[in-house]
């Protein structure tokens, strides 16, 4: 609905009023016949009819278009006076500034602010009836604390109000504990699962290492086993230099052309160590064998082991052929 043509002061143009309703426009749209209607009046008639109530075309909601802006301006600057003209209000104002003024009138009716009360009155005497409201909330004289009604003073009970307030309180408290425990449970149970994984972690990471340590031993007592025979291989290396360079001394004496005839005992004494020093080749290719047998066994294969094996194959074709030449010289 518009508003209503006898609250304006002074003329109002016929083009500025509804055609359904006959008011001044509100909330004013147009049609494309350039009738204009109030939202609220065209929108109730096109629920029953599909044409213009003024000409009888065709007319639906979405053909509708707010006014012209010199017809706005024109609504707007119409003189109104205030609802509350009735209630003793006096302004007149221009329709674009009346729910500004409406809404800070001093005769306008408004509720009560205290809860429970149905009493409206104007906004110029709501102090004066908070003052004496019968819903208007006071503080215990008992000293409970608790905020009371005029009219409730009287049946006040400090106890009992104070009994719900501490079962509300208990009630509240006792839902924050059970809260808290759901959430520790829930924390505890996070790093449970947690401990566990990192022990199996941890378990599988001392296996490993374990494992790597059984390698690393069994890998130490080869290279202590490979050590020993180095040892033993150069010992006897250097017995057998010691041997040769004692037999070349005896050939180059043999073969001296200044050196005497050989007695018998020395040609014993020439066998005695030649069949010495053959004894002291056996042992070291029967050590020589040995540690050939403890590597198949299942010492992991060195490079340095290889190479003495190949050493002592070589020392001990090269002592074959100096025994040869020993036996012909003795022979000689």
């Amino acid at each position: 609905m518009g508003y209503d043509l006898e609250r304006f002061v002074g003329y109002v143009n016929e083009g500025l009023l509804c055609c359904v309703c006959r008011d001044v426009l509100e909330r004013p749209l147009q049609a494309p016949c350039e009738h204009a209607y109030c939202s609220s009046c065209i929108s109730s008639w096109l629920l029953h009819h599909h044409s213009c109530p003024e000409d009888r075309l065709p007319l639906d909601l979405s053909s509708l278009r707010p006014l012209y802006r010199y017809m706005r301006n024109d609504l707007n600057r119409l003189q109104i006076r205030c609802v509350n003209a009735e209630q003793g209000c006096g302004v007149i104002c221009t329709l674009e500034s009346l729910h500004t003024h409406e809404d800070d009138c001093e005769f306008a009716f408004i509720s009560c602010s205290n809860t429970g009360c149905p009493v409206q009155v104007e906004r110029r005497g709501l102090e004066a009836h908070l003052s004496g409201c019968n819903f208007r909330s006071r503080g215990c004289a008992s000293g409970c604390g608790h905020s009371l009604h005029s009219m409730n003073q009287s049946q006040q009970n400090c106890v009992a109000e104070l009994h719900t307030e501490v079962e509300l309180l208990r009630t509240e408290m006792l839902c924050k504990v059970e809260e808290v425990r759901r959430e520790m449970e829930s924390r505890l149970d996070s790093q449970r699962r947690h401990m566990v994984q990192k022990e199996s972690q941890l378990k599988n990471e001392v296996e490993e290492l374990k494992g790597q340590l059984s390698r690393v031993i069994c890998d130490m007592r080869a290279l202590l086993g490979a050590e020993r025979l180095r040892r033993q291989e150069l010992a006897e290396a250097e017995l057998e230099k010691r041997e040769l360079l004692e037999l070349l001394r005896d050939l180059q004496l043999t073969r001296s052309p200044g050196g005497q005839q050989t007695s018998s005992w020395e040609v014993h004494m020439e066998s005695a160590r030649h069949q010495h020093r053959e004894d002291m080749l056996l042992s070291s290719c029967s050590s020589l064998q040995s540690a050939q047998a403890a590597c198949a066994a299942g010492a992991p294969p060195s490079p340095q082991l290889g190479d003495r094996v190949r050493k002592g194959s070589t020392q001990s074709l090269t002592l074959d052929c100096i025994k040869r030449k020993s036996r012909e010289v003795t022979v000689i």
